[in-house]
């Protein structure tokens, strides 16, 4: 071996291994979704992301900004994934709600992921003294509930759905539906059971949004 290889040889020996902040964020968002936010321990996602704690403080200040970084993870992988349903316009308003709540099913029963919904799942069981991320976790919530509201709020604008509905009720409805497909999952129901709920509101669906005879729910 040539005097310069031994140099370099020496150098990339002693070189620190290199932060992967997607990799960390991708581990520590699966801790927390499994175990929740207090069930997770500083020393479980150390040793979960292989990063020290000095380095995961300089780069999420506090296990609370772990846990706000490893949410938005959540958003962008799987939240915005089955938003897309509904910013589909080609779709009709029926077909746009039967994928968002298929790729939800899907996604709540993913064999590579936690089941359920993180947001849902890491709400239970959270003491007093964790507030912040109580608040954080119901803004997201609610921020669901909202995106529901705005596309058929949009959608009945078109005249998709009748000017008699009550958006604000069938928006809630709808996000009650997705708090119990996540339970559902997360005890066990496979897809299969999912679908078939998703089959049932389907077969509603024109009762709903006042598009038949037949008296209306809202």
């Amino acid at each position: 071996m040539s005097q310069y290889a031994d140099e370099a040889l020496k150098k990339c020996r002693g070189r620190p291994k290199t932060f992967d902040r997607d990799a960390a964020l991708d581990k520590a968002l699966t801790l927390f979704w499994t175990h929740g936010y207090e069930g997770t321990s500083l020393s479980d996602l150390v040793a979960a992301t292989g990063a020290k704690a000095p380095t995961l403080y300089a780069e999420f200040v506090n296990k609370e900004g772990l846990f706000r970084a490893a949410m938005e993870r959540y958003i962008e992988r799987f939240s915005a994934y089955r938003n897309a349903a509904l910013q589909d316009e080609s779709k009709s308003v029926a077909e746009a709600i039967e994928g968002w709540f298929r790729a939800t099913a899907a996604c709540f029963t993913d064999c590579e992921t936690p089941s359920g919904c993180f947001f849902i799942c890491t709400s239970t069981a959270l003491s007093s003294s964790s507030g912040e991320i109580a608040r954080m976790l119901r803004q997201q919530h609610d921020a669901q509930q909202q995106t529901l509201m705005d596309f058929l709020t949009a959608r009945q604008q078109r005249g998709d759905i009748a000017a008699q509905t009550d958006i604000t009720s069938l928006a809630r409805y709808l996000a009650c539906l997705l708090q119990g497909m996540s339970v559902r999952a997360r005890e066990g129901a496979p897809q299969a059971d999912l679908d078939n709920i998703v089959d049932t509101l389907m077969a509603m669906w024109p009762v709903l949004t006042g598009q038949c005879q037949k008296k209306q729910i809202f």
